[in-house]
């Protein structure tokens, strides 16, 4: 079976790594990994006291009724909403999720609660469409232009760097059978602060590192997922044809591995290996050191 083109990039590595025609400098789907400049940007927000993380979602959006539901519940998956909007479709699931639909859902997130808000934990594409929505509420700024301002801008990536639509012929994007271009999902939507930006793989590699790394805003946001003691702290995405996983160890060990189709499970594996590869390089070191 052939290998789908993919790019690794490391702090342990020289440069980026690259198989199956990749291009680590092509703009490619970032799905999930979107959440994190979501929940940054509300934690910017919070830190300028313009939002508050304990904030109803109606007070940012006007229609919704009284759900205990805060942001703080739809940046750590807690609010108790489902994982995906009603009504998505299977071949193209946010294609009719316009604002229009969301603003409808919106008076009524009572009716679609799942559990009760800071329950239980239960990861929610809905929302951060939702959190998405309130933040632009709250602040009269298009989503993009929130990123830019209050992520791109300080870690010193300009505004295009990141985006919903980048051009067409510096797009990166997955095969079909047939050995052509798969049209990529429309994320464009409501369900953009959700999955839908676009960067390169090194520029992924540079919000990991300013974010998680360097921390250069502060502590990460409540959208990275921890794992162990000593935790991992990382997020995926995944698109139709687009794969990533971008982690890193409080030691500083670092990667970001994005694939061109393949399994979410195969990508994350892959990322975790490298991080594993990276310290026993650094134990290696260490032994000739003291030699």
């Amino acid at each position: 079976m052939r290998r789908p083109p993919t790019c690794v990039i490391g702090g342990h590595l020289d440069g980026p790594r690259v198989t199956g025609g990749h291009d680590p400098d092509a703009y490619v789907e970032l799905g999930s990994f979107t959440k994190v400049l979501t929940g940054t940007v509300l934690a910017v927000l919070a830190e300028k006291r313009v939002v508050s993380l304990d904030d109803p979602v109606e007070r940012w959006l006007s229609a919704a009724p009284r759900t205990g539901i805060t942001l703080r519940h739809l940046a750590d998956h807690t609010s108790g909403l489902p994982r995906l909007p009603p009504d998505t479709g299977l071949f193209n699931p946010y294609r009719d999720f316009t604002q229009t639909r969301l603003n409808e859902l919106a008076g009524r997130l009572d009716s679609l609660v799942t559990a009760t808000p800071g329950e239980r934990e239960e990861y929610s594409n809905f929302g951060y469409a939702v959190l998405g929505a309130a933040l632009t509420s709250a602040t009269g700024r298009n989503y993009e232009e929130l990123v830019g301002d209050h992520v791109l801008a300080p870690l010193g990536l300009p505004a295009g760097a990141v985006t919903a639509g980048p051009p067409r012929d510096q797009r990166l994007l997955g095969t079909n059978r047939l050995g052509r271009p798969s049209k990529p999902w429309d994320l464009t939507g409501a369900i953009l602060p959700a999955g839908g930006m676009w960067a390169s793989t090194r520029t992924a590699a540079r919000l990991l590192t300013g974010l998680v790394v360097d921390k250069t805003l502060g502590e990460p946001a409540l959208t990275w997922r921890r794992v162990g003691e000593r935790p991992l702290i990382f997020h995926n995405g995944a698109t139709r044809k687009s794969r990533i996983f971008a982690g890193a160890v409080s030691d500083g060990r670092w990667v970001v591995v994005h694939r061109l189709s393949g399994s979410v499970r195969d990508t994350d594996r892959a990322g975790v290996d490298e991080l594993r590869a990276a310290a026993d390089r650094t134990s290696v070191a260490g032994r000739h050191e003291q030699r």
